[in-house]
């Protein structure tokens, strides 16, 4: 029941809705952080990797990187990522068709460790952040990995994302 989102030792596929992953920071609401999103080699994979820096200046605070997908396989539990990073804490943010603010999302948080791992986040896990909906996967329609609500270098890299 795998299906994959991404997986960036393929070929340059297109996107399975025809997206890219895009980075996004908190620039778009007045604050302060940065980063940087490359597709390269990174400890013998190749990856998507996001490098910046996180800052709560002028009520920042977070710096990601996302893309729309299509709504997982009926009897999907969650997803699979393999990631790697600089053993710092990351989130998967989730967004469905209730998402309706840039606040909101289903959240589950993740470490990212020094060498390549695979990380399964069951999607009982996800919690709901500033929504009152709860999480609806026929909606799904876009996910996110995230730095975010702490000062901090983000270094993450993925590899590969999957529907298991």
């Amino acid at each position: 029941m795998t299906r994959t989102i991404d997986d960036f030792d393929r070929a340059a596929d297109p996107a399975e809705v025809g997206t890219d992953w895009e980075l996004i920071a908190d620039r778009v609401m007045g604050g302060r952080s940065l980063g940087t999103l490359e597709r390269g080699i990174v400890q013998g994979r190749m990856a998507l990797r996001m490098i910046g820096d996180v800052s709560l200046e002028n009520d920042g605070g977070f710096v990601q990187f996302a893309r729309d997908v299509a709504p997982p396989p009926e009897g999907a539990e969650g997803l699979e990522l393999d990631v790697i990073g600089n053993g710092e804490t990351y989130n998967v943010h989730l967004r469905t068709g209730d998402v309706t603010r840039p606040w909101q999302s289903y959240r589950q948080s993740f470490d990212a460790p020094p060498d390549w791992r695979t990380i399964r986040l069951p999607f009982a896990g996800f919690q709901a952040h500033r929504i009152d909906a709860p999480l609806d996967l026929t909606t799904l329609r876009r996910i996110g990995i995230v730095a975010i609500g702490r000062a901090f270098r983000a270094d993450v890299a993925l590899a590969a994302i999957r529907y298991v």
